[in-house]
């Protein structure tokens, strides 16, 4: 039996496959394509793709646009166009390749970042956790400069020891790039492995995300959708971060690239608790519950993802749309990049944009949030309307 609308749009239930016609199932996600649309016509970003799935089904997925402006470059695909994903490497990379080190008991959540990086000490740095770099509550700024004046990948990390402390450790969170380049190092510390080859070690291979991957190649371009340009045009393949660019591409915050689909394994794996599609276990649902857990000091922020303002009241415009159950959890990227995912409506939303395209990309900070907002309550009222004209689904 088809439950209430509103216990559907909170996520109160667990979804079977729903088994539609293409085209009615095409009609069901109008929304999402006019959204979408309307992005690419008021000049947010020149192309996207958006897919929309359960633990165990695609439900939605298709691209948007173009490469750039330009009508004559490559429309983007789900399966092979390959995005600038941001701050997405921060969960799909550097918090996941954490979490399997936890899982496996290499790595101690609150251990002192000191004990792994020596130099990481002074003015109470020594007081920072492990747990604190993924929850955001170091201390640490939100940005620092570590390019500048910087030739080399060692240059940029020395920078990194002399940049102080905001506050003092543990007493709130304050989004920051930092904390994840220092997680990105700590992991390489504990197991020797650089963080390209452990990313595809202990993520990318396990949970089948063939065409993801840091510092894609010269022969990968054709297929890379452009997240910054200059005076001589698109630049394809180079991260949309200084920071990251000045680490070789390959840092904890920012630098991989990978499609839709391979985004959609990753999420679906999340809502299966760590259960590969295959059975198989990538991490304990133990460890993985661990790692969405809030507490009072970490406000909205888990380890290493956000989730929806906790304030009902507060009517504020958020990636998660306005009609997140109190369980979902998500992030976003400054390329223009977003998922989210709700354990309790399985339910993911990936969408990827090349929004930082054009050099006055700040510009679009606001617009891009509006996006995935409305992108974000589209997808979830269409896959309400497929619950109510499927025969066989729980909703």
């Amino acid at each position: 039996m088809i439950r209430t609308a509103r216990a559907a749009l909170l996520g109160l239930g667990v979804a079977a496959a729903v088994a539609l016609p293409a085209p009615a199932a095409a009609r069901q996600f109008a929304d999402v394509d006019a959204a979408v649309r309307l992005a690419i016509k008021d000049q947010v970003f020149p192309g996207a793709v958006v897919v929309i799935g359960r633990r165990d089904t695609i439900l939605y997925a298709k691209g948007f646009g173009h490469f750039t402006w330009s009508a004559t470059s490559p429309v983007p695909s789900p399966d092979s166009t390959l995005w600038d994903i941001a701050s997405l490497t921060k969960v799909v990379a550097t918090a996941s390749i954490a979490m399997a080190l936890v899982d496996r008991g290499q790595l101690d959540l609150d251990a002192p970042v000191a004990n792994f990086l020596p130099r990481f000490v002074g003015d109470g740095r020594e007081r920072v956790s492990v747990r604190m770099l993924l929850d955001h509550t170091s201390g640490l700024p939100a940005f620092a400069p570590l390019y500048k004046d910087a030739d080399t990948r060692e240059q940029a990390i020395e920078h990194l020891w002399a940049v102080p402390l905001r506050q003092p450790p543990g007493r709130s969170p304050d989004y920051s790039d930092l904390n994840a380049i220092l997680l990105g190092l700590i992991v390489e510390r504990v197991t020797g492995v650089p963080l390209d080859q452990l990313a595809r070690q202990e993520v990318f291979d396990p949970l089948g995300m063939e065409q993801t991957l840091f510092a894609p190649g010269a022969v990968l371009r054709p297929r890379i959708v452009p997240s910054m340009s200059d005076d001589q045009g698109p630049i394809a393949g180079r991260p949309s971060d200084p920071n990251a660019f000045a680490l070789g591409g390959v840092a904890g915050h920012a630098g991989v690239f990978g499609t839709g689909s391979d985004l959609a394994r990753f999420a679906q794996a999340w809502l299966r608790e760590g259960r590969l599609a295959d059975g198989q276990r990538w991490v304990s649902a133990l460890t993985l519950r661990q790692f969405l857990q809030r507490s009072s000091a970490t406000s909205t922020r888990t380890l290493g993802w956000d989730t929806p303002a906790r304030n009902p009241f507060l009517k504020t415009t958020t990636s998660f749309g306005s009609m997140s159950s109190p369980v979902t959890y998500g992030h976003t990227g400054w390329s223009g990049t977003s998922l989210w995912l709700d354990p309790a409506g399985d339910l993911f939303v990936v969408i990827l944009t090349n929004r930082s395209f054009d050099p006055q990309a700040r510009q679009s900070l606001i617009a891009i949030r509006d996006v995935r907002h409305r992108v974000s309550d589209a997808a979830r009222t269409s896959v309400l309307a497929l619950c109510a004209m499927a025969n066989t689904v729980r909703c």
